[in-house]
């Protein structure tokens, strides 16, 4: 960790807070209170104390936005494609000037160890220095029609689009959504999740700076009934992308559908890690503890399931088992290897779920109950927990958590990991583990998900396509594919 952030998350882990947060809702190019004066706070889970308060804004607040977006199109669409590229290349080196702020501030409202916060934000740069590149090379086709027509294609931006972002990665999803739509030449308008505000109106500040003009991006903060509904809703928007559960995914597309506006839904997984007995062990150990525990496994993309060959389980989860519980835990200021949950409520749904585990006869081989911060008492912990052998059909396979639990299925050869990886109703991505490159290959080939890891989990980066399929969703966000959502393609035809 940099000396510079060390200093800073010391300073802020000391104060409880972070001073300077914007704490007003970003509209035209300016920062207003919400039309009612509403407020909410924000807590950190490290300490399970609010530490901010913001406002909270509500369908007035959504009107005027999305307004100002409309407003905004015409500017921002017209503008140069090279200009809209340099805007974006600005904001990711302001981005990383910034960078430590914003990781602390990610640290305190999400909770998860600052240095993984800080490679969040390296990648939120990262996402606007791609599409930086990709804004001038948004090119169409020409259509062989025979020697009396011409005939070409235009790739124009779809108008304003909504952006409701999760609480478990604010400023990754943040920047992801928006880099692609503003490269495109759409407007955005950005309603982050109401446990995570702060990271979102940070980047709406910055883009600012960086020169994006007023209404191009507004974010309204406020809980999802308020402000997420009637956003979603609105006549004025032309594109939703929605990042959460798949009910409410369900809901935000039926909202949607009311005004034909499209959708990108990245929905909940339940991800197998497949681990053969020719595997790298070490590599795969390593694999599958970060795929389940980064973030205390509040990861839609989460290897939640280890599908392991029966050749090598024995001696696969002794180890696993091991490193699993030599995880530090604490406040993620103090970057641990393992941080809190986001709140007493999810605290309690992950509990219950390895309780009804538990109950059902599953063999809890290591964690199992909530706790605290060893050094203060305080805050809304999980211990870092591995079911063993359990069957396709019980619930902690079939079920999205979302905690630190890792369920393990057993399979007898590969035919029969292929068939426990495609188990549940997911299919969002996938990891395997082998030496054996056609295995692997097939196995990629063979199971249904959106996107498949070889020899290393979360392998990639903005460059790689991602989204799910089936009950994850579907629609693409990152790589080139992730542009296309933002724009509608435009056929002209003429006889020469």
């Amino acid at each position: 960790m940099r000396d510079s952030l060390k200093a800073l998350a010391t300073r802020a882990l000391a104060a409880g807070t972070l001073d300077g947060l914007p704490d007003r809702l970003w509209i035209d190019g300016a920062w207003r209170p919400a039309r009612d004066g509403g407020r909410m706070e924000s807590f950190d889970p490290g300490s399970a104390r609010p530490f901010a308060s913001f406002a909270a804004g509500a369908a007035a607040d959504v009107d005027d936005a999305v307004a100002s977006s409309e407003a905004a199109f015409a500017g921002w669409s017209r503008t140069p494609p090279a200009e809209r590229a340099r805007i974006l290349a600005r904001a990711a080196a302001m981005i990383r000037e910034h960078a430590d702020r914003l990781a602390v501030a990610e640290c305190l409202d999400v909770g998860k160890p600052v240095g993984e916060a800080a490679g969040d934000v390296n990648g939120a740069a990262r996402a606007f220095e791609y599409y930086a590149g990709a804004a001038d090379k948004l090119q169409g086709d020409s259509i062989p029609l025979g020697p009396d027509y011409v005939a070409f294609t235009l790739r124009e931006p779809v108008g304003v689009t909504a952006h409701i972002v999760p609480w478990n990665y604010p400023i990754s999803t943040t920047a992801r959504g928006i880099a692609p739509a503003l490269a495109a030449g759409c407007t955005a308008v950005v309603k982050p999740a109401e446990q995570t505000p702060f990271t979102a109106l940070m980047l709406a500040g910055i883009l600012a700076e960086a020169g994006l003009p007023p209404g191009v991006c507004n974010v309204v903060t406020g809980t999802g009934e308020a402000v997420g509904a009637p956003l979603v809703a609105h006549e004025g928007v032309r594109h939703v992308t929605f990042t959460g559960s798949a009910e409410t995914g369900i809901g935000v597309m039926q909202s949607a559908a009311r005004n034909v506006t499209s959708v990108t839904l990245e929905l909940g997984g339940k991800s197998p890690v497949v681990v053969l007995a020719d595997c790298d062990m070490d590599a795969a150990l390593a694999g599958v503890l970060g795929a389940i525990y980064e973030n205390a496994g509040q990861i839609c993309s989460a290897g939640a399931r280890l599908v392991v060959e029966r050749q090598i389980h024995d001696e696969f989860l002794e180890r696993l088992v091991e490193r699993t519980r030599g995880l530090t835990l604490g406040h993620g200021l103090r970057n641990p290897q393992l941080g809190p949950l986001s709140s007493a409520e999810h605290l309690s749904k992950v509990e219950s779920h390895v309780k009804a585990a538990r109950a059902r006869g599953a063999e809890v081989v290591t964690g199992g109950t909530a706790t605290v911060d060893p050094m203060t008492g305080a805050g809304w912990f999980f211990q870092p927990t591995i079911l063993d052998d359990l069957p396709a059909g019980d619930p902690a396979v079939q079920e999205e958590i979302f905690g630190p639990v890792l369920s393990v299925q057993i399979a007898e050869d590969a035919e029969e990991a292929l068939r426990l990886a495609n188990c549940t109703r997911n299919g969002l991505v996938a990891g395997i583990y082998t030496r054996d490159l056609t295995t692997a290959l097939r196995l990629a080939r063979d199971i249904d998900a959106g996107q498949i890891y070889v020899n290393e989990y979360f392998a990639g980066g903005i460059e790689t396509p991602f989204g799910g399929n089936r009950m994850s969703g579907f629609g693409r966000e990152k790589g080139l594919e992730g542009l296309r959502a933002y724009c509608k393609v435009k056929s002209v035809t003429a006889r020469i």
